[in-house]
């Protein structure tokens, strides 16, 4: 069977820690899939945050998923304190990939790597836009910098 696999970047700009909680676990007593899932997605807000965006506040427009993948290496469990690693690759001119490297702090092992791709979407007219100026400025200064060559 094929697995997924991610290229992860040279450099991840942003980390966050979360610890599993109780209503993580699945029947299987570990963490459920659907439970990392949402782990991602608050990993993605804290990373927005830090850069004064929100989801549907990106320089005017909001973001849109438009994929996901993850990569389960090793289970987790209650209580486990985790280290989510973000960082921003596959630029187009609507969207972009962020990049999770998920680590288990107690046993320093890589437990998940995933991405969601976005792209920028005006909610108001219900469309992709491209991607801020603003956004590269602060989250990929070495992205404007490719552009303006």
């Amino acid at each position: 069977m094929a697995r997924v696999t991610l290229d992860l970047p040279d450099k991840f700009t942003f980390i966050t820690r979360m610890a599993v909680r109780v209503s993580d676990i699945n029947y299987g007593n570990h963490l459920g899939n659907d439970r990392m899932v949402s782990l991602l997605h608050e990993a993605r807000l804290r990373y927005l945050r830090k850069y004064d965006f929100g989801e549907f506040n990106v320089g005017g427009v909001g973001i849109m998923v438009t994929d996901i993948a993850v990569s389960f290496l090793q289970q987790s469990f209650v209580g486990d304190d985790l280290t989510f690693q973000v960082g921003i690759t596959d630029f187009n001119k609507y969207g972009c990939d962020f990049i999770y490297m998920v680590t288990n702090e107690s046993q320093d092992r890589v437990i998940a790597t995933a991405k969601t791709g976005i792209v920028f979407y005006d909610y108001d007219e219900r469309k992709i836009t491209p991607i801020p100026k603003v956004f590269y400025e602060r989250c990929a200064p070495d992205q404007v910098l490719a552009m303006e060559e």
